[in-house]
């Protein structure tokens, strides 16, 4: 399989790609049988790899299904839902606009610039002690309370992770179970999983739902077969179709431009997947690094990737990427 590069239009092929991305482990399913898988460094069939923020695209897919089922009102105002973010910047937005980061929120997640948000952010998270006279937030729940306003709700989409966090936190107080649970019960105990998979958590043991999974390959394509099944799996209907239609539909390509995506030219943000909108209705999980879920519908094929780029930005990837999904999307079809 041989494509052109997006940058600057120079022949490459899938093989070359592999390596080019500081690709960990690849495995591609076609009409839900495996048809290619390979694996290098310090990643085999049964290691576990960090999904980084492809977690994000879990968490909106259990949001999904409880706004399917009725358990979960898109339109309600997170202050409502969890009263301790009622004097919060996420107090007056609806579920809706967090679930599409269309929040107006000062924080910055700029990972090359060592004094943004999110290293406060990883600081209040992290399980291990807090240094002597540490006087800031302690966990996921506390530092949410302190984000500020920048900004309107609604007018565009800025990709923040907190917004994530904030489902999470929805979803647990509107259920009484985490993520993690949620995740367990309703996907990966009914799967056929092949591996155990777990998520970080802060000291207070709340799981990181915008990029604390780790699992195993074949365990992340099979939530991509799940989601080309519209939800279904070995013949078990795990995810009401509703919430991968809600998903899929994307959302207002328009909101999505503002945030400047160079390699993704027309695409959304929906429920915290991203769409293409392309002929062949893509759409993906993406995490920092490299990671990615690449769903094709049209191709009746699912691409899952685990990478140790060293650019965090999926950008640099995407030049070497998104074209080969596409030629070898087109040769499995042909």
């Amino acid at each position: 399989v041989k494509f052109q590069r997006s940058d600057t239009g120079d022949t490459m092929t899938w093989a070359e790609a592999y390596t080019a991305n500081h690709t960990d482990g690849v495995i591609v399913l076609h009409k839900g049988k495996v048809v290619y898988e390979r694996y290098s460094g310090c990643l085999d069939g049964q290691g576990k790899h960090a999904a980084m923020s492809m977690t994000k695209s879990v968490t909106g897919l259990i949001a999904e299904t409880l706004i399917a089922e009725g358990t979960l009102d898109e339109h309600a105002l997170a202050g409502e839902l969890v009263p301790e973010l009622k004097d919060s910047a996420f107090g007056d937005a609806t579920v809706r606009q967090i679930l599409n980061m269309t929040t107006g929120l000062k924080y910055s997640e700029d990972y090359s610039d060592p004094d943004a948000d999110v290293w406060v952010y990883s600081k209040a998270a992290t399980p291990l002690p807090k240094p002597p006279g540490f006087e800031g937030p302690r966990s996921y729940f506390e530092y949410l309370q302190t984000v500020q306003p920048e900004g309107q709700h609604g007018e565009a989409f800025a990709y923040k992770t907190i917004n994530v966090d904030t489902i999470g936190w929805i979803i647990a107080r509107v259920t009484g179970k985490s993520v993690a649970q949620q995740l367990s019960e309703r996907i990966w105990q009914k799967m056929g999983a092949e591996q155990s998979a777990y998520f970080t958590i802060d000291s207070i043991g709340t799981p990181f739902a915008g990029g604390g999974l780790s699992m195993g390959l074949r365990d992340l394509g099979r939530i991509g077969q799940l989601m080309l099944n519209e939800g279904s799996l070995n013949g078990k209907r795990l995810i009401p179709q509703a919430a991968i239609k809600s998903i899929t539909a994307g959302a207002d390509p328009d909101d999505f431009a503002k945030a400047k995506y160079d390699t993704i030219p027309n695409g959304s943000y929906k429920s915290l997947w991203w769409l293409f909108h392309n002929e062949n209705g893509a759409y993906a999980a993406r995490g920092i690094h490299g990671q990615t879920l690449y769903v094709d519908p049209t191709a009746q094929m699912v691409i899952a990737r685990f990478a140790s780029h060293p650019t965090p930005s999926n950008a640099i990837n995407d030049v070497t990427s998104l074209a080969a999904y596409q030629a070898l999307a087109d040769y499995l079809m042909n």
